[in-house]
């Protein structure tokens, strides 16, 4: 069953009001997803109408790069129409998709990251395996590893597609380094005294996006996996660790002592994306914790003069004794493209085959990283340090450090984006935050996974 944009609206409204579990089993009339789908189906190929339901923002270079290449292929495929059904927020964009999945209405294409609702998903055979698509393409090799690895499942395997690549560095104001007699950081254990001097020096020593929640989520994530890699996170999620061993104490003392130092803006948990940025780059304050997707922001001619040479990056610090090194941390690819094993034919792989041919080199025109080793085009407004953090992400090797917000289970993740505040604000101990996020664990973790 093929459904056009029209139908697919509707649908939405009527899979919104049925029951997120239970459903996952449901059948899609004759359009079930089989125990196996070939990667390059037999058959012609019948333009037609697709939809891909995404969270990205709509004047995005993914989006923009995509509806070319739609364009360009409707020209030698009548009747072939690529629609956009964008939800940016990203709250609601996870409600509709998992109300849609469970209610087996998804379109052709949908976004996700590669969390335990998706891998679901893909063990009941309703995605297509990304991997055999491209080595079916003959393009595997041509893809940044850590662009793939950031995709995959815990068991390995990968079921979404990259369409975006960067590396998460700290940006910081050399000046205000400098006024405040401090230094780059060593280890993430000097975090708490750098801010200390830099709050004393009269700055915000982090300007935080907090309104988001992922943001402050990073700083959650980044003692555990200094300390022990990925393995941690991946225990914890199953309810096989809980957040009062080790890494997870040392997250909380960590977080509380940044919230003591007033290591972030005063009430940054209402704080938003452009004005945390603006902070930073009207040199209000010192260091601002984001990826590479920003250099157009960040390494450009159009800042401040005075700002011009004054920013630098470092990379996360490490930790005495840890389980990962200085090239190991977070390199994430962005959302990954899915693609629906029930509605995947040969239209489906024929326009992928033809859309990741030439989405490469069409995305590098941007300026920005992309998940294949195509290096970007640098634009003439770039400042030198544009060029280094572009250098910097071919030094990525090792593990990745994966966001808690696409591994833990909704129900934990949802009380850890609220305590975490309270714990940073001090409104929290950190025996109580542990005990809390422990007892959420506890209720969820198991029966979410064992589902």
């Amino acid at each position: 069953m093929q459904i056009k944009r029209s139908q697919f609206l509707a649908l939405s409204a009527a899979a919104l009001a049925a029951p997120l579990l239970g459903a996952c089993g449901a059948k899609r009339g004759a359009a079930a997803p089989s125990s196996a789908v070939a990667i390059d189906p037999e058959g012609e190929i019948e333009p037609r109408e697709v939809s891909w339901l995404l969270s990205r923002a709509a004047n995005g270079a993914v989006i923009n790069t995509m509806q070319t290449i739609a364009q360009e292929y409707a020209k030698e495929h009548e009747g072939f129409k690529l629609t956009f059904i964008t939800t940016p927020d990203r709250p609601s964009y996870i409600q509709k998709y998992e109300t849609l999945a469970a209610a087996n209405q998804l379109p052709e294409f949908f976004d996700t990251d590669a969390t335990p609702f998706a891998q679901k998903l893909a063990r009941q055979n309703r995605m297509v395996n990304i991997e055999d698509l491209l080595d079916n393409l003959g393009i595997a090799d041509t893809y940044r590893p850590a662009a793939l690895d950031y995709q995959r499942f815990d068991d390995g395997s990968l079921y979404m597609l990259p369409l975006e690549y960067g590396i998460e560095v700290f940006w910081y104001n050399k000046t205000l380094f400098e006024a405040a007699g401090v230094e780059v950081p060593g280890s993430l254990d000097d975090f708490p005294e750098l801010c200390r001097k830099l709050a004393a020096s009269g700055v915000v020593p982090i300007a935080l996006d907090g309104l988001d929640g992922w943001t402050l989520e990073r700083y959650v994530a980044y003692q555990p996996f200094r300390l022990e890699g990925p393995d941690y996170i991946k225990k914890l999620k199953k309810g096989e660790a809980t957040f009062s061993d080790e890494p997870g104490r040392a997250m909380a003392q960590w977080l509380h002592d940044l919230g003591a130092a007033g290591a972030f803006q005063e009430g940054f948990s209402s704080v938003g994306y452009t004005d945390a940025q603006n902070l930073f780059t009207s040199g209000k304050a010192a260091i601002y914790n984001m990826g590479t997707w920003e250099l157009p922001s960040l390494a450009t001619t159009e800042l401040p003069e005075e700002l011009q040479d004054q920013i630098g990056y470092f990379t996360l610090p490490t930790v005495k004794d840890g389980k990962t090194g200085p090239n190991e941390y977070v390199a994430p690819s962005g959302i990954g493209l899915a693609v629906n094993a029930a509605t995947y034919d040969p239209l489906i792989h024929d326009f992928l085959r033809f859309a990741l041919e030439k989405y490469p080199q069409m995305y590098a025109q941007t300026g920005l990283l992309g998940p294949t080793t195509i290096e970007p085009v640098i634009p003439d407004n770039a400042l030198p340090i544009y060029q280094q953090a572009i250098d910097e992400a071919s030094k990525i090797n090792g593990q990745v450090l994966m966001p808690w917000d696409t591994q833990l289970d909704p129900t934990t993740n949802t009380k850890l984006a609220q305590e975490q505040v309270l714990l940073v604000q001090g409104d929290l101990s950190v025996e109580d935050f542990l005990a809390t996020m422990d007892a959420a664990l506890t209720e969820n973790a198991s029966a979410y996974f064992s589902e």
